[in-house]
């Protein structure tokens, strides 16, 4: 798109759309990465939506299943946030975004990772609550206090997504409006300002340790308790069947903390742009893939309930 710019006092430029860069401007890879994509979001589809309908059996309403149906959702979200848009604009050619529609985009990206996050921070309560305090777990663990958990992790991802979205977006943009990523996310964004981004960074950096580490913290800490207890349990049956309902959730967090943090940490460093690609392309398209694959095929339970309805 050539649309021209329009003009603000203090001769701001006030962009009327963006364009992405997409994964790579190499003519010869992209019906290969197309293809590839569209295979990874199929998968993503059919394997949380799997999730979703298993999840709802009779023989699997505790709340740790609870949260994996609500986590299949948010990597359905997420990732419906960020690949049609990218496999449209490589079918059509048309890599332009409007203004409105990066807004909406970062909006919703950000809001989905921070609840995400904060979902899985629960999940590793749950866990702990489970293996620690296994005669309170019913009381604690209530439809109630799972609901709250859950909304408490919508409500922070609201608050950061609303906080991050407008900071980004009162940044002065000017030069080339051409995003070098494959969707709106904060780094490629902070790139563009022409302003002094030094006190955002900084800002920004907070809200990672806020969003990324604070979660983590809490779930190291959990899996503290969890695995000084599991150590504790004479049978070696008894401890496998332990480590077995944690380390899922465990791949998970590694995953989601690493792909974050390598994202997040160093928001203006253009130079890694690429190998950011790579990472955010890991955070929103492969790892809704694998949850499906890594808490099916580790989960006895959920693995017979699919059999049986297959």
């Amino acid at each position: 798109s050539q649309m021209g710019p329009a003009q603000e006092p203090g001769n701001h430029t006030l962009l009327t759309d963006f364009v992405l860069s997409g994964l790579s401007s190499s003519p010869e890879l992209q019906h290969l990465l197309f293809f590839t994509i569209c295979l990874v979001y199929t998968m993503t589809l059919v394997g949380n939506l799997l999730i979703c309908m298993v999840t709802v059996h009779p023989t699997l309403q505790v709340p740790m299943y609870f949260f994996l149906r609500v986590l299949s959702f948010l990597d359905i979200s997420t990732a419906s946030v960020v690949v049609p848009k990218m496999l449209l604009s490589s079918l059509s050619g048309d890599r332009s975004i409007s203004y409105l529609g990066c807004v909406t985009q970062l909006y919703c990206v950000v809001f989905l990772a921070t609840t995400e996050w904060y979902l899985l921070a629960a999940m590793a309560f749950d866990r702990f609550v489970a293996v620690c305090c296994p005669l309170r777990y019913a009381a604690t663990m209530s439809s109630r206090a799972c609901l709250s958990l859950v909304l408490l992790s919508c409500c922070s991802g609201k608050v950061v997504s609303v906080l991050q979205t407008a900071w980004v977006f009162t940044l002065s943009f000017c030069g080339p409006r051409r995003i070098n990523y494959f969707f709106c996310d904060i780094p490629p964004l902070v790139v563009l300002s022409c302003a002094d981004t030094a006190p955002y960074e900084r800002q920004l950096l907070s809200a990672t340790v806020l969003v990324i580490f604070t979660p983590f913290c809490l779930i190291l800490l959990s899996y503290t308790c969890i695995i000084s207890s599991i150590l504790k349990i004479s049978s070696a049956q008894g401890r496998h069947k332990a480590f077995s309902t944690c380390s899922s959730h465990l791949t998970v967090v590694t995953l989601y903390c690493a792909s974050g943090a390598l994202i997040y940490l160093q928001p203006k460093s253009g130079h890694s742009q690429d190998a950011k690609k790579v990472f955010a392309l890991i955070y929103t398209a492969v790892i809704p893939t694998l949850n499906p694959l890594i808490y099916s095929l580790r989960n006895k339970e959920v693995k017979e309930v699919l059999i049986r309805a297959m």
